[in-house]
């Protein structure tokens, strides 16, 4: 399979509107992850464009799982704002720290708590599909392909890394490197070929804001 099958034929069913809003979404989400590497609190307006930009489109395409977690990412972003607004003397850069014992803990409990949520949503996804109607509806698992369950786990690390980065810990990249993997292959194959190629550049991208981050907790330790 060359590489138009891949990433553009899905396209051609798609609405210009359709398209429009995928290109915007990815736009600015790449530009927040590029604040993000830069410790800059733009990462969390641009980023709250794209994640409810993405909110619209994923629902649309059935994932629900990660329609959950950016509409989470919305909120979250809200949240982080005025975490780092606090915390940033100048209200634009912040300084960055590894996670706690005590805040792994949290996001442990964060994680499963997100597996089980995302896996009871999916769980009444054909009665959320047929509009809330019990008619010829059978709940259950048994509808979710190999997509919808890296959905669910995707999520999870997701959720975690969005907390971690509100509160400005470096692990937060990890979880971003681990899920955008994940998420390359899922997007190609419901057919969002130009988002699994933004997956492409978060990938690499959260891989340098990792080395970042680490540099410049380094810089700022050998102050003190």
């Amino acid at each position: 399979m060359n590489f138009y099958d891949l990433f553009l034929k899905p396209y051609e069913t798609y609405t210009n509107f359709q398209i429009f809003l995928e290109v915007t979404a990815t736009f600015f989400g790449i530009l927040s992850v590029y604040f993000s590497i830069k410790k800059n609190i733009w990462v969390y307006p641009t980023g709250i464009i794209s994640t409810a930009l993405y909110v619209y489109i994923l629902f649309n395409f059935g994932l629900l799982g990660d329609m959950m977690i950016n509409f989470y990412y919305t909120v979250m972003s809200i949240y982080g704002w005025i975490l780092w607004a606090k915390s940033s003397e100048d209200h634009v850069h912040v300084e960055v720290s590894w996670a706690k014992k005590k805040e792994w803990i949290y996001g442990g409990i964060l994680f499963f708590l997100s597996l089980l949520l995302v896996t009871i949503v999916y769980y009444y996804k054909p009665l959320i599909d047929n509009k809330f109607s019990m008619q010829n509806v059978t709940l259950g698992l048994d509808h979710l392909d190999w997509a919808n369950w890296l959905d669910v786990v995707t999520t999870a690390i997701f959720l975690v890394g969005m907390w971690f980065m509100a509160k400005r810990r470096i692990e937060n990249w990890i979880f971003w490197i681990i899920g955008d993997i994940i998420c390359i292959p899922m997007m190609i194959y419901k057919g969002l070929g130009i988002t699994s190629l933004q997956y492409v550049v978060f990938t690499v991208m959260a891989i340098i804001g990792l080395l970042e981050w680490m540099k410049n907790l380094k810089k700022e330790n050998s102050k003190l």
